[in-house]
């Protein structure tokens, strides 16, 4: 007979498994368990887990039929130059293809063919060593980073910023590593168990839900009557009928239509203004924002750039950083992020290069950021959950939870750091400091939060030692059970009140409430295999053999899911003074 030793289940590694990107939008919201369950619903559903849009496009960019030839030109002390000329030759070829970096340092050429080329770059007069690059097959993508010898710092684009200078050295705590490029996917990760780097890619993809909602930074140039009012649309519409040729009527029907998520709309309307006046800035930024947001790349990095060339903002590299990503470049995007930290290091700015630095799996220097961030802005509850989830990762298990703990402090009424604290509880090794008192406050101001309820009932668990407190189990039957009669869809506690009715050699009890868990969510393979234990306690070994069978064959699946996706995430090689580049967190 199979038998799974330990108390709780793997529950705290499904909740994981490929999902783990809920977004909580209200309080209501946090009082469903359902967005717990590993939400895979049929096997089909579990191969089609949906990778970020970003991975997604850049695996789909590996099978053009060209070869591209891009990184990055950094200064000694490893910093990003822009507005470089890099030069691309042939070897054994007349003539040769010229280009410039980005503000974040980047360059890409699309190259003829196969065959051996060089490949060098120069600024006022300061040159890199020649690099041979030898493409050998079509479709190639290359990463090569081109150094220039110069012991000075060199900001990029600093020339053209139109940023005070005092308002760049605000960002004085200069970060100690460089991103020096991508690689593929080769091993995990992070540290501890594979149910712990489970919890922190999980954990991660919910760290990116944190960013702030809402499709652009002047969101608020809007009156509350534009944005929350039917009749304002009349009234605007009303206007541009009056004077279809105004620059203002447009600009306003479109920035309405932009901030309500109409975005095709906003798009022809803004692209008007933006004919009858070309110089107006803000109205370009806000036509690239609607164009991202419609999913019109190319021409939303078009307009980015030519703002750019105008002159540089933290905003327009933010929103640089968006469509690199989108269009599967992340070493451009970070490099874009980091950029706009340095041109206004506020909150936002900190908490987007941290958080593309962690779903790139750069650990270490992810805390780094938010560590920063978080000293910086001390009141911002996300930048702490963030830095939790970065320590998690690293398996620095109790600081994380001090972090996340600290986090609920600031609003106690959020519900998303307690539902963090609680997911680390459950994927850590040991009982983790501070977490059980907070999930106690949370059930005292949300009682009718089925997570709530949940993750309280598993952190008491979790804290017993053997044999368990009577009273405590007690407590812990009473939370999942108030759990279940709250959100009968909750199929993680009755999955938990199964393992405990066993653990007390009730069978029968434990075998309805795992047949439960089963009918509310059946790629839950924890309850198949729970199941097949209770059916060969009693007698049933053909039931038992089935569900072992059903759970081998979820495992199997959700593992090649799991497989793609981390291949599917190209992770950052790091550079370190002093140290040899890599590529994961160690």
């Amino acid at each position: 007979m199979k038998e799974k030793p330990g108390r709780i289940s793997r529950v705290g590694e499904l909740n994981f498994i490929a999902n783990g990107s809920h977004k909580l939008r209200s309080a209501s919201e946090a009082g469903n368990c359902r967005y717990l369950l590993v939400a895979l619903g049929v096997v089909a559903a579990l191969i089609s887990v949906a990778i970020p849009a970003a991975a997604a496009q850049y695996a789909s960019s590996q099978h053009s039929v060209g070869v591209t030839i891009q990184g990055s030109v950094l200064n000694s002390a490893g910093r990003p130059v822009g507005d470089a000329l890099v030069r691309l030759e042939q070897q054994g070829v007349p003539g040769g293809l010229e280009t410039k970096t980005s503000g974040a340092g980047v360059f890409r050429f699309s190259a003829p063919g196969t065959g051996s080329y060089n490949l060098s770059a120069e600024k006022s007069g300061l040159r890199s060593r020649a690099a041979a690059v030898v493409v050998s097959s079509l479709g190639e993508q290359k990463q090569i980073n081109l150094v220039l010898e110069d012991s000075t710092p060199v900001h990029a684009d600093s020339s053209a910023s139109s940023v005070p200078s005092t308002q760049v050295m605000e960002f004085a705590d200069e970060p100690t590593f460089t991103i020096a490029g991508v690689t593929d996917w080769t091993a995990a990760g992070g540290h501890g168990s594979d149910t712990s780097l489970r919890a922190s890619e999980a954990l991660t993809r919910e760290t990116l839900k944190l960013k702030a909602d809402g499709p652009g930074h002047n969101a608020a140039d809007l009156s509350g009557d534009a944005i929350a009012a039917n009749e304002s649309e009349s009234k605007l519409r009303a206007a541009l009928a009056g004077a279809p040729g105004s620059f203002e009527a447009n600009r306003q029907l479109g920035d309405f239509y932009l901030h309500a998520g109409r975005y095709r709309e906003s798009i022809s309307l803004l692209q008007t203004s933006y004919r009858i006046d070309p110089a107006n800035h803000d109205n370009e930024y806000d036509l690239a924002l609607a164009l991202k947001e419609a999913g019109d790349i190319s021409q939303a990095r078009e307009h980015v750039q030519k703002l750019l060339a105008h002159g540089e903002n933290a905003d327009l590299h933010r929103l640089a950083a968006e469509l690199d990503e989108k269009s599967g470049d992340p070493l451009a995007a970070v490099h874009e992020y980091e950029q706009a930290v340095r041109l206004d290091p506020s909150e936002q700015d900190y908490f987007e290069w941290g958080s593309e630095l962690l779903f790139h799996r750069a650990i270490w220097q992810a805390q780094e950021v938010f560590g920063k961030g978080a000293k910086a802005y001390p009141q911002s509850a996300r930048m702490l959950a963030a830095l939790g989830t970065a320590l998690f990762a690293s398996a620095r298990y109790d600081e994380a939870a001090l972090r996340l703990c600290d986090a609920s402090d600031l609003n106690p009424a959020d519900p998303e750091p307690y539902i963090f604290m609680g997911k680390i509880e459950m994927a850590a090794p040991n009982p983790l400091a501070c977490v059980e008192r907070k999930l106690a406050r949370f059930v005292q101001l949300q009682p009718g939060s089925s997570v709530a309820n949940y993750l309280y009932a598993m952190a008491i668990w979790k804290g017993q030692a053997q044999p368990a407190d009577p009273l405590a189990l007690q407590q812990v039957e009473t939370l999942l059970t108030r759990a279940v009669t709250i959100d009968a869809k909750c199929g993680e506690a009755y999955l938990q009140l199964g393992i405990l009715y066993y653990s007390q050699r009730n069978f029968e009890k434990a075998i309805g409430y795992y047949t439960k868990a089963i009918e509310v969510n059946p790629q839950l393979d924890e309850a198949h295999y729970r199941l097949g234990v209770a059916y060969d306690r009693i007698g049933e070994p053909a039931k038992a053999k089935q569900e072992f069978q059903l759970h081998d064959e979820i495992k199997k699946l959700q593992a090649a899911a799991i497989e793609q996706q981390r291949r599917d995430v190209k992770q950052f090689l790091v550079v370190v003074p002093g140290q040899p580049a890599y590529p994961l967190a160690h």
